[in-house]
């Protein structure tokens, strides 16, 4: 896992992501919230909930016209183009993935736990949490 910041774009999984969005739009995230939620899944392993967390942060973006964490020029010009109205009915599934992705079956948590960066990834993904209103 190669990690480069605390955000949600911050690591190999959300970089590969982020060019999925950019290709297939809404059901690329949506596909990212339901894996992590389905039912069967007994673990969330550490790259689904990285997609996750990438998908969440590009939905925050759009809903909250914020896009000053989107590093990506594609992603960007993905976002302006995108309707914010065409993602909103993402909300509740992305507030249930990311509750998901940091509870006590998820991987994430885990690794991070210890890692010097550790209160930064958290305080990071509560304010993604907040804007999705998890």
């Amino acid at each position: 896992m190669n990690i480069w910041g605390s955000g949600p774009f911050g690591n190999d999984s959300a970089a590969v992501f982020v060019q999925e969005v950019v290709a297939d739009g809404v059901p690329a995230l949506q596909e990212a919230f339901e894996v992590v939620l389905d039912p069967d899944l007994e673990f969330v392993e550490a790259e689904e909930g990285q997609r996750a967390l990438a998908a969440a942060g590009v939905l925050a973006a759009a809903l909250g016209g914020d896009t000053s964490d989107v590093v990506d020029a594609g992603l960007r010009a993905w976002l302006a183009g995108t309707d914010p109205a065409a993602l909103a009915p993402l909300r509740p599934l992305a507030a249930e993935a990311l509750a998901r992705v940091l509870g006590p079956r998820s991987e994430l948590p885990e690794l991070w736990e210890d890692g010097e960066n550790a209160e930064a990834w958290y305080a990071d993904t509560e304010r993604l949490r907040a804007a999705l209103g998890g």
